[in-house]
């Protein structure tokens, strides 16, 4: 069980083991692999994969990590900061990207005819747009430009005095998102119980 030491490991084991369950529930059923969607289906998978890493490391900053990091002492932030944050924005803001992506590509697929559903997940789907455009336009750019000036201050030099502006511009986009990503979970699951 070494492969369970390794996060990428760890996911390469769960895609064979999703594949090797596909098999077996094709086999169980007498479902023929060309009688499904694949398409429609590998779409709504990545969809929901991406969607479940950006919405839970979004969920994580807001509920965990800004408390936290706020209370921390300087020293210990120039140590916590770089480590931490580069890998997780970089893991939120593609799972950000992916999931708007893949959620336009499956709405024009499943939904460009219309109806009461479409709506609800137009509407989920929009709110996925202006969260995506915070975590590109806001939220990035200035974590990007804190995640600098720490790394600097551990070397010694002087923190700028727009750091704790670039933090808090940061932390409001992230918010407006957590608060955003409530009802657009909602629409987005609603989809297909409107008819």
């Amino acid at each position: 069980m070494k492969f369970l030491e390794d996060p990428m490991k760890t996911m390469g084991a769960g895609f064979a083991l999703a594949v090797v369950l596909i098999v077996v529930y094709l086999g169980l059923t007498g479902i023929g692999a060309g009688e499904a969607d694949w398409f429609g289906l590998v779409i709504r998978w990545v969809h929901l994969l991406a969607g479940i890493t950006w919405i839970g490391l979004l969920y994580f900053f807001n509920l965990i990590n800004a408390a936290f990091l706020k209370s921390l002492d300087g020293p210990t932030k120039n140590a916590v900061i770089p480590k931490l944050m580069p890998a997780a924005l970089n893991w939120f803001r593609h799972g950000a990207t992916v999931t708007v992506l893949a959620g336009i590509v499956l709405y024009v697929k499943l939904y460009s005819h219309g109806g009461t559903g479409a709506y609800a997940l137009a509407i989920g789907g929009l709110l996925g747009i202006i969260m995506l455009g915070n975590v590109h336009g806001i939220i990035w750019p200035n974590q990007k430009k804190i995640i600098a000036a720490v790394a600097a201050a551990a070397q010694g030099t002087p923190a700028p005095p727009e750091m704790a502006q670039w933090g808090r511009t940061a932390l409001l986009a992230s918010r407006v998102n957590f608060m955003l990503s409530i009802p657009m979970l909602f629409f987005m699951g609603a989809g297909s119980h409107f008819k």
